[in-house]
């Protein structure tokens, strides 16, 4: 099999950010609308322990595939439950952009932090730091690349209705950042509204997984395969138990010898073998172990924040 090297980095950057948890646990505060949290069996710092050695796992898979990963540590302090999902209150952006979020529960706020922006603007070009997290005072929540599945080249901002997508912030995003949103109902089986976009929707350079049975609007659903198709991706559909098992919390990254599909293992254990083959002709699928972490409700796109920036010297081997 043969992959393609990794010359395109717009859509699939090299460089990450992650968040080393020591005090996780399921967010008793956003149970409410986040029907992928369920219990774990674990409690207290037998929890915290097995979600901080998936962590560490998952890093040096990406390491070993040549992607740089930048770690900060939470050492709890702070009660950041979530903190381990860092792509909810930052974002950064080709040209020099990062962008912070407004997040709708209260301790979700508390994992905003000065290191990570200073770490940004110290190793690579940052022009202007967009802090939209004010409009938390008026009620207001975009949570990031977990509200919103950004498609870097075609400019489209793909965004759920929900508690943590309100409208008004996501005008002011597209707006500053020059994205076209396309916003839709999306809802499970039982009628429940999907919380998050990134759990049912992964957009690679050359294919977008989705769930498009999820959205039940017939023409918004037609939209937005059309807007997938005319931007050069292959839609692959995913099935409502795909999306249960988190095969579209995934995101694409550039390796060493090309770019790679980054998911959980119980994700792709869900994938079809022509799911896998379409993946395939142009990313590696790299499966990370990370079950504890997918009690919170999230999984592995969640807890990486791509760095689309340009760095300012050249970056290789390993960041810390």
């Amino acid at each position: 099999m043969t992959f393609l090297p990794a010359r395109n980095l717009l859509q699939a950057p090299n460089a990450v950010v992650m968040i080393r948890p020591h005090a996780f646990a399921p967010n008793p505060e956003t149970r409410a609308d986040n029907a992928f949290q369920t219990s774990a069996n674990a409690a207290g710092a037998d929890l915290s322990l097995s979600a901080r050695d998936e962590h560490d796992r998952a890093v040096e898979t990406l390491r070993r595939h040549g992607v740089t990963v930048h770690v900060f540590e939470d050492d709890g302090s702070r009660d950041t439950p979530d903190s381990v999902f860092p792509n909810n209150w930052f974002s950064t952006h080709p040209g020099g952009q990062v962008a912070v979020y407004p997040m709708y529960a209260a301790s979700r706020r508390r994992e905003r932090r000065a290191d990570v922006l200073e770490m940004l603007k110290r190793d690579y070009r940052v022009q202007e730091i967009i802090d939209m997290s004010g409009l938390e005072e008026d009620g207001l929540a975009l949570e990031g690349t977990g509200a919103m599945v950004l498609d870097h080249i075609g400019r489209i901002a793909y965004t759920v209705r929900s508690n943590r997508a309100d409208p008004v912030a996501l005008e002011r995003f597209c707006t500053h950042f020059a994205y076209e949103p396309i916003a839709f109902d999306a809802v499970d089986g039982q009628g429940r509204a999907v919380y998050h976009t990134n759990v049912l929707m992964c957009i690679a350079t050359d294919f977008a997984l989705v769930g498009l049975d999820l959205v039940p609007d017939g023409h918004r659903r037609a939209t937005i395969a059309q807007r997938l198709a005319e931007t050069g991706k292959t839609v692959i559909p995913l099935t409502e138990a795909q999306i249960g098992d988190f095969a579209g919390n995934a995101i694409e990254l550039s390796g060493r010898d090309g770019r790679i599909l980054a998911l959980s293992r119980r994700a792709a254990g869900a994938l079809s073998d022509h799911q896998r083959a379409e993946i395939e002709r142009s990313a590696r699928i790299v499966a990370l172990d990370v079950p504890t972490i997918e009690h919170a409700g999230g999984s592995v796109r969640c807890m990486i924040a791509g760095v689309h920036l340009s760095p300012r010297l050249a970056q290789t081997g390993v960041a810390e």
